[in-house]
């Protein structure tokens, strides 16, 4: 049977199936006769069988059969079945096989994957069939035709070495899972602290540091921690300036908008050594900041303060009282009471700015003692 004859057949089928006739009826029987003709003939086993007439009805057929299956759907739920079933198909593979990516991660990858693998089957189908490069399906039964050579493409088997086959969007999903990046292991505190050395400064610099730091930012969801950072930063700035530290402040807002130390030293002129020496100074400035007059407000901002035990649990709490001397006690208590630095003063036996040291002193030590323990932990 010739290609003609055989699509006037396919047509014959095809009209009787149809509900109402489609212009595109023709074109699609003649395709389908072409596909079927183009197997048989490469073919060994049907060209030895003797049957080939047999044969090019039985996969005409078929094919037509799955056309009809895709036109009867319609093309919402066609696209929704077809999607499915491929879906089904890559899941185990569109990942790499320890990875531990929960069902929405697994999903995302599939719906990338499907959304390239879907161009290069009307690639293919636009080659095979010898179509212009500026086909698209536009009829409903055109549709069906492409939905049902996705599911053939899809399902086609590929030798390999071995005499080992595979299905083809298989294949194609493996390869699609070995271009993933693999999963990324980020130490939270060295992505948001200055880094120190080489490697560290590498590290801070990764996409997914950067990742990282950008989502830590995004998530200011609290109107009212947000309205106290900005305080922060605000007298932060104002508290430099009074110390005659401009470079520090310039130092700052280029740290808050998430810069990487080259672009740092870059747009400030800096060498690395300056940006060293830039970095202590700026650092020594914030620490006297935090532990000076404006503590209430860093601590505040911190989760730290007072009424919070200083950012303590309570078992550290009562170990850090434990190891506090009876006027550094007496100190924290009238701090806790809302004392002024006047008032404890004169209630110690000292002057205002020996409170003030000693309370700075008395900060330190709870510093050192939440570090310790963090350490520890």
């Amino acid at each position: 049977m010739d290609t003609e004859q055989l699509s006037e057949q396919i047509l014959d089928e095809l009209s009787q199936k149809l509900k109402s006739g489609s212009k595109s009826a023709q074109d699609v029987a003649l395709r389908i006769a072409k596909e079927v003709e183009r197997i048989c003939k490469k073919s060994n086993r049907i060209q030895n069988s003797g049957e080939v007439r047999s044969w090019q009805i039985t996969l005409a057929r078929h094919r037509l059969q799955k056309s009809l299956h895709y036109y009867k759907l319609g093309s919402r739920q066609g696209r929704v079945d077809l999607h499915a079933q491929l879906s089904s198909m890559v899941y185990r593979h569109v990942a790499h096989l320890h990875s531990r990516l929960s069902f929405q991660a697994r999903y995302t990858l599939i719906e990338d994957f499907l959304q390239g693998f879907y161009i290069e089957v009307l690639r293919a189908f636009r080659r095979e069939h010898e179509m212009p490069l500026t086909y698209t399906p536009r009829t409903q039964l055109e549709l069906a035709e492409y939905m049902a050579f996705t599911e053939h493409y899809a399902k086609r088997r590929i030798t390999l070495p071995g005499r080992y086959n595979q299905q083809l969007i298989v294949l194609r999903a493996q390869g699609f899972a070995q271009g993933q990046p693999p999963e990324t292991l980020v130490d939270i505190e060295q992505a948001i602290e200055f880094p120190k050395g080489e490697d560290a400064e590498v590290q801070s610099r990764s996409y997914a540091a950067q990742q990282v730091r950008e989502k830590m930012i995004a998530e200011m969801v609290d109107p009212a921690e947000a309205v106290l950072r900005d305080r922060v930063i605000a007298e932060l700035i104002q508290y430099l300036e009074s110390q005659g530290q401009s470079d520090c402040i310039d130092y700052l807002v280029l740290k808050l908008q998430d810069l990487a130390a080259p672009e740092i030293d870059e747009i400030l002129g800096l060498s690395a050594r300056q940006r060293d020496y830039l970095q202590q100074r700026f650092k020594y400035h914030v620490e006297k900041f935090a532990r000076s007059g404006h503590w209430k407000l860093v601590h505040q901002w911190l989760g730290a303060d007072l009424d919070q035990n200083l950012g303590m649990p309570l078992q550290q709490w009562d170990n850090f009282l434990g190891d506090l001397s009876e006027e550094q006690q007496q100190l924290l208590k009238l701090k806790r009471s809302g004392a002024s630095d006047a008032e404890i003063a004169q209630e110690i036996k000292c002057t205002p700015k020996q409170v003030q040291k000693r309370w700075s002193a008395l900060l330190e030590k709870a510093w050192q003692s939440r570090n310790t323990e963090s350490q520890e932990k």
